[in-house]
């Protein structure tokens, strides 16, 4: 098995001359440096707008003060049903892929304990809380025959490109909240992070003589990566009145632990074969500010602003890592959310909804790219590899008292440009595609890029027992 570190050329000062993997960014941004947000169906509903509200265990996805303000113990359990589309647009073509995958979304509970004192402190609360998302992605441009290369074969158009990622992102918290006079509720919390990522980059070139489609696999591709981390998070919630609460709460950077397995391809001491690696990346620190209004026992509105107060930063043992550090820092701004939630309920009968807005976390960026007609030419743009997200959901819930059941939906909705198809081989880099059935390798200074536009439909339907 081969030991070493991937290698890219420098990426801090002109991307489109320097950034040879892809996917290395876009992972690095919205698996590591994200957080899985899944939680119960009123959880969902409301967009994950819960920062000033709390009272049950989904508190720790945003506020691990809201655990104090559960009065009373809860247990529950939540499916969710996860459906991914992408329409991807190139050459004036377009693909669509979709696929809805079920698992266990988010399961967690709190034991409440009242504490029987005169003292001001009213309740110590333990919870714990997991949520688990997809991570799959599948990005299939179509071809365009106007972009051409040249292969020891022969002559060859752009038959099709392939990104493909699949894999789960989970987070496990445990905590601990405390009530303070039922207007000041304090809280703390542990997380851990597990990852699995399997990523493909492929290419497939049509042979202009016989029509054969040869297929590419980029260097160091497909691989693996199975990865660990840890943070934790502390809150506070205060009541400013009956009716109007603030929340804040800071979250610290997640260490991870990242272990990759990866094929590589005519290699000059080993030719092909699979090598594995180890990094470790801290990703961004994040503060939330959160406000509630509660009119009565009947209706509630929250607000939550989440800001990332620092960069993703690897841990350096060689160039890709310092390289990467280079680019984040030149180019990576500081991620924001803004999430809000509603609650109204008539009797036993429950009605929520809610909206939420990330923005995207890189500066546009100036790339060398094919156009439709195979030309060569420099293009800025704002949305390459990631863009900004939209949340719409709302849901509705029955409470029977000692058992209650939710169901929600969310949509989630994304525009971004996908550069693929640059291939670069150097004197300490390889970002070529190879076949290992023709024995050609591809190489190319220019970026083909297609348009995604990205569609989430998800359901969630939870079931809880309060005591």
């Amino acid at each position: 098995m081969l030991k070493k570190s991937l290698v890219l050329m420098g990426i801090a000062a002109a991307f489109y001359a320097q950034a040879q993997d892809v996917s290395l960014i876009r992972n690095t941004v919205d698996v590591y440096s994200g957080t899985p947000m899944v939680g119960s169906a009123k959880f969902n509903a409301m967009a994950g707008a819960n920062g000033a509200l709390g009272g049950d265990a989904n508190s720790l996805l945003t506020n691990p003060a809201g655990l104090g303000v559960a009065i009373s113990g809860e247990v529950s359990a939540t499916l969710s049903v996860m459906g991914n589309k992408n329409k991807t647009s190139f050459g004036g073509q377009t693909i669509d892929y979709s696929k809805t995958k079920g698992d266990l979304g988010n399961a967690g509970g709190i034991i409440a304990f009242p504490l029987m004192t005169e003292s001001a402190w009213k309740f110590i609360n333990i919870g714990v809380n997991f949520s688990n998302q997809s991570l799959d992605n599948v990005i299939q441009t179509p071809g365009n025959a106007n972009i051409t290369a040249t292969l020891p074969d022969g002559a060859a158009t752009l038959a099709a490109h392939a990104y493909s990622r699949y894999g789960n992102l989970s987070k496990m918290s445990f905590g601990v909240g405390a009530n303070y006079n039922h207007n000041f509720y304090i809280g703390a919390g542990l997380n851990f992070f597990n990852a699995s990522v399997d990523q493909y980059d492929r290419l497939g070139l049509q042979m202009t003589k016989n029509n054969f489609v040869d297929v590419f696999d980029r260097q160091d591709t497909p691989y693996s990566e199975r990865s660990s981390g840890f943070s934790a998070s502390v809150g506070v919630i205060g009541k400013l009145s009956p009716n109007f609460r603030l929340g804040a709460s800071l979250e610290t950077p997640t260490f991870w632990n990242i272990d990759r397995d990866f094929s590589f391809y005519n290699n000059p001491d080993y030719g092909n074969g699979v090598g594995t690696e180890s990094r470790k990346l801290t990703s961004p620190f994040k503060a939330t500010v959160s406000a509630a209004f509660v009119a009565s026992k009947n209706f509630s509105l929250n607000v939550d602003y989440t800001l990332g107060l620092s960069k993703p930063d690897y841990k350096v043992y060689g160039t890709i890592e310092r390289d990467l550090n280079s680019f984040f820092k030149d180019n990576y701004k500081n991620m924001s959310e803004v999430r809000v939630g509603a609650e109204y309920r008539v009797q036993q009968l429950r009605l929520r909804g809610g909206y939420s807005y990330l923005s995207n976390p890189i500066d546009a960026l100036t790339i060398s790219r094919f156009d439709n007609a195979g030309n060569v030419g420099d293009q800025s743009y704002s949305n390459l590899m990631l863009s900004d997200r939209n949340l719409l959901s709302f849901g509705i819930g029955y409470d029977f008292k000692s058992f209650y059941i939710d169901a929600s939906y969310q949509n989630v909705t994304s525009k971004y440009s996908n550069p693929f198809m640059r291939a670069v081989i150097g004197n300490d880099y390889d970002s070529a595609y190879y076949s290992l059935d023709s024995k050609s390798i591809y190489e190319s200074d220019a970026y083909a890029v297609s348009e995604v536009k990205n569609s989430r439909n998800n359901f969630f339907l939870t079931v809880g027992w309060k005591f």
